[in-house]
């Protein structure tokens, strides 16, 4: 494999537990699971380019990053890895999945100045290639021996993913590292080979459940049916906050929504149906944000990872609809929340465990 051919990254399945190191042949190595945008960086000795998983370029968005793996990197590479962005002062660092989102823009001029007030850090977790040979073929337990041997001393903003073989360890990280900010743990097979585009992996992360209240509607991108649900919560001061969305409805039960929505749905003085709109970003800049206000009377029940600030960090899951529950009962005090981990003791202990 030449350092320019594009790789599409190895992937991972999810499952309910981190497995046991014997439940596959030659066993398993576990490591965080960052969350940021997963990235594959190619070095030809001169330049470099970061591309997305989706093949998007992100190098123009990094220039900090760029320059780094042209600084730093010792030989032609191929890496996979997570950018991430830290924020925090030290002792209460954590990752900021917000902060991250921001460097996604347009403007020359404002990526210049987020590189230099929010820099990102890039977290290595595989080697694809090294010194213009591929490593695709080679079991990812020599994989990670080379990768340890190219970048494990190359120091801020490169770093090495924590690893361990230890999967009562790796249980520990679980709950401890989420508390830095990260997105649960990964289980790598030590002997498997890379298999681009392929659920390869594991990945074990954290499923939570919340009651609910319902704020609205969108329509479907279709224009038939609701699309997804906007979704809130009480503070202490009993006010209602939009804290994220549900989605991923099947056609009929998109349609079965507007009619069992109906009864809530608001209208003004004039019967006109009252809606609002969401806060665009740079996600949403050519989509429609408008949504349909509902009574907010009815309770759900949805799964979700984990929370960012005061909102949902993804897209929760509809478990069920709750007729049980009163609508003001639904507060943020229901929320389990991690206990608070240091980001900089996740990335500076030793690689091996």
């Amino acid at each position: 494999m030449s350092v320019a051919t594009a790789v599409s990254p190895m992937l991972a399945r999810a499952v309910d537990t981190v497995p046991e190191p014997d439940s596959v042949p030659g066993g398993l190595s576990y490591e965080p699971k960052w969350d940021g945008f997963r990235s594959i960086v190619t070095f030809d000795g001169t330049s470099s380019t970061i591309a997305s998983r989706g093949s998007k370029m992100l190098t123009r968005y990094f220039p900090e990053l760029t320059y780094a793996f042209e600084d730093l990197l010792p030989e032609p590479c191929v890496l996979d890895g997570e950018i991430v962005l830290r924020t925090g002062d030290p002792g209460g660092e954590h990752l900021s999945w917000e902060q991250l989102s921001q460097r996604i823009h347009p403007a020359a001029s404002r990526v210049r100045r987020l590189a230099d007030e929010t820099p990102a850090t890039f977290v290595a977790f595989d080697l694809l290639s090294r010194g213009g040979h591929s490593l695709l073929d080679t079991p990812f337990a020599e994989r990670r021996a080379a990768l340890e041997d190219l970048v494990g001393a190359l120091g801020d903003p490169i770093h090495l993913t924590r690893t361990t073989r230890d999967v009562a360890l790796a249980r520990r990280w679980l709950v401890e590292f989420e508390g830095a900010g990260l997105d649960g743990i990964i289980a790598k097979p030590l002997a498997a080979v890379y298999a681009p585009g392929k659920r390869s992996m594991f990945k074990v992360k954290h499923h939570r459940s919340a009651d609910v209240v319902l704020l609205g509607y969108r329509l479907h991108v279709s224009g038939s049916g609701v699309g997804s649900l906007l979704l809130g919560l009480y503070d202490d001061d009993g006010e209602l906050h939009s804290v994220g969305g549900a989605s991923a409805f099947s056609d009929a039960w998109r349609l079965r929504l507007i009619d069992e929505l109906a009864p809530l749905v608001l209208h003004d003085e004039e019967g006109t149906v009252v809606t609002g709109e969401t806060e665009r970003n740079r996600f949403s800049a050519n989509k429609d944000t408008s949504y349909v206000l509902l009574r907010p009377s009815r309770v759900l029940e949805v799964r979700y990872d984990h929370m960012e600030g005061e909102r949902f960090r993804h897209t929760v899951q509809f478990e069920r609809w709750r007729p049980d529950r009163d609508a003001r009962s639904c507060t943020f005090d229901q929320l389990e929340r991690p206990i608070a981990y240091d980001l900089g003791d996740v990335l500076d202990q030793p690689a091996g465990e």
